[in-house]
């Protein structure tokens, strides 16, 4: 019975409506080819000897494409495992903060940290404070999620917090890694320098093909309907991939709600109607949306 399922998922078939729906709700991690990529690399960040120019990395893409469950499953991962061995923490993921500017950046910085912080803006202050902090912690890898925040300032700005991410790796051997949009790599690749310092993960959009295809079928394994939908036929595929955008985020989102009106309507499988019955816009088309319209 429900052999189009992973095994893990067919107990939930005998769940609660309400507990199958949060299942299919919940962070889901999806190793296709690129993503087990940019784990690789970020191993080898975290393998790599001690040096005085240490490399990063750039895992940029699209926006709603996953670059962030990448980012963040492989600190969990890590945390995990120090935690199981009595190690330190060697990954620590920074969440960006609006506008360029070393206050803004050392204020993040702090955050991720689980620091005390305060209102001032005393840069030197903070930056004082973040180098003891390395000096405890020697954290190996600091993971900047959403980057490009950083980047919309003045120039002045902007290589200010490059400068900073060379000396991170100087006086401290830390390997930064820069997740973000396209615009982190126009930035990154602009000097000789720093483009030397990063390689290049990229996430970028899906492309319809054999890998789209068996993405569908691990979707579709994941999700606890009793019947299979096969996701992957030509006529079902071609109408998921225009609707997400070849955005693996947006696929997720409309595989997942349609599975629950699935649950809830009793068919127990994905149909054509029941992902036309979501009304789902894609990104490109959400400016001129009706939804949009009617707010005015």
């Amino acid at each position: 019975m429900a052999e189009h399922l992973f095994d893990q998922v067919r107990p939930y078939l005998r769940r609660p409506v309400e507990e199958r729906v949060a299942f299919i709700r919940s962070p889901r991690w999806i190793g296709y080819e690129k993503a087990v990529a940019a784990h690789r690399a970020l191993d080898e960040l975290l393998a790599r000897p001690p040096t005085l120019r240490p490399p990063g990395l750039l895992l940029l893409g699209p926006y709603a494409n996953g670059k962030t469950m990448i980012a963040e499953r492989f600190a969990i991962m890590h945390f995990k495992d120090v935690q199981k061995l009595g190690k330190p923490q060697r990954v620590w993921v920074v969440q960006t903060r609006e506008g360029a500017g070393l206050v803004h950046f050392h204020t993040a910085i702090l955050h991720a940290l689980r620091a005390p912080t305060s209102k001032t803006r005393d840069l030197v202050a903070k930056g004082e404070q973040i180098d003891l902090l390395f000096a405890q912690l020697m954290p190996r890898i600091l993971i900047f999620d959403e980057f490009h925040n950083a980047l919309r300032g003045r120039n002045r700005d902007v290589e200010a917090i490059f400068a900073y991410l060379r000396r991170l790796g100087r006086e401290h051997d830390i390997s930064p890694v820069l997740v973000g949009e396209v615009a982190v790599y126009d930035h990154v690749v602009a000097t000789e320098e720093m483009s030397s310092r990063f390689a290049l993960a990229a996430v970028p959009r899906w492309r319809y093909g054999d890998e789209f295809l068996s993405l569908l079928d691990s979707l579709e394994a994941a999700l606890p309907l009793a019947r299979a939908s096969d996701l992957s036929e030509e006529a079902m595929a071609r109408r998921l991939f225009a609707m997400s955008e070849g955005l693996i985020g947006e696929l997720v989102r409309v595989v997942s709600e349609a599975a629950i009106l699935a649950i809830r309507g009793g068919d127990e499988q994905i149909t054509t109607r029941s992902v036309e019955a979501l009304g789902h816009v894609p990104l490109s088309r959400r400016r001129g949306a009706p939804a949009r319209e009617a707010l005015l």
